[in-house]
């Protein structure tokens, strides 16, 4: 359990998340995420990136459980320290110094579109759904990321009711490079990081900055933004009161 990384090509670092069951991840483990990416970026040898995980889906966001068990104490811990984690981990992968090719199967969720909404190319299994059920679970965020991803209105959609988008539907879209068959994933994630790592890897990094350069929004101040408002949410009250009907009133819709 945790966060691993491997080189099975030449060029090639490959970051796995695994925390079972579901890749809802503690506040360390967005911060061991960070870590990793920004290590493989800063390793000269490499010149991609594949961000993968290991399990029933690719993220299911933060660990609600580890929430509530500090908010039942009457502490704040937990949710700053995974409002900063988030923060650490999509700017690692927006930041890191090569391309990221995020290889994402079953659900990609909350963090999740974080991570791929802040990765260069994204490669999707045919079952892989994406959205941000954040309302139904007494938080906000991510909209940064998820409008990288859908238009304007679909994102807001997609926003209000926590609903999910396929990876076919966001294929449409332009957002998603390939969908694949669930056991074809992991050799069209390496096959596509492959053809990036035969470029000169100075000039990757080049052209990974150049382009962050000319970006439209300006991901970091628009995401720490939005978590002003989860903040609020929280010292209302209102977000333990969401927060608690988790697990047993859930009513994530599929689109």
């Amino acid at each position: 359990m945790g966060v691993s990384t491997s080189e099975p090509d030449n060029g090639i670092a490959v970051v796995t998340v695994a925390f079972p069951p579901v890749n809802a991840l503690p506040v360390q483990g967005w911060y061991d995420l960070a870590d990793a990416v920004r290590a493989a970026g800063r390793d000269p040898g490499v010149r991609c990136v594949v961000l993968t995980a290991e399990g029933r889906g690719f993220n299911a966001g933060v660990d609600i459980k580890e929430m509530q068990r500090d908010t039942a104490s009457g502490g704040h811990d937990a949710l700053i320290g995974a409002n900063r984690g988030c923060a650490e981990a999509f700017s690692a992968v927006y930041e890191c110094a090569v391309p990221v090719v995020a290889a994402v199967h079953s659900h990609c969720l909350g963090g999740g579109i974080g991570l791929v909404g802040n990765a260069d190319v994204i490669v999707a299994s045919e079952d892989a759904t994406f959205g941000l059920p954040e309302l139904d679970r007494g938080a906000l965020g991510a909209a940064t990321h998820l409008a990288r991803l859908v238009p304007q209105h679909l994102m807001r959609a997609l926003y209000y009711t926590s609903r999910t988008a396929t990876a076919a539907e966001l294929y449409t879209h332009g957002s998603v490079w390939k969908v694949v068959p669930r056991a074809e994933l992991h050799d069209a994630a390496l096959e596509l990081a492959r053809e990036i790592a035969r470029k000169d890897g100075y000039l990757l990094r080049l052209a990974k900055a150049a382009i962050n350069g000319i970006d439209p929004v300006d991901v970091h101040r628009s995401y720490r933004f939005e978590q002003g408002f989860t903040f609020e949410a929280n010292l209302s009250g209102v977000a333990d009161r969401v927060r608690d009907t988790f697990g047993t009133e859930h009513h994530q819709g599929d689109r």
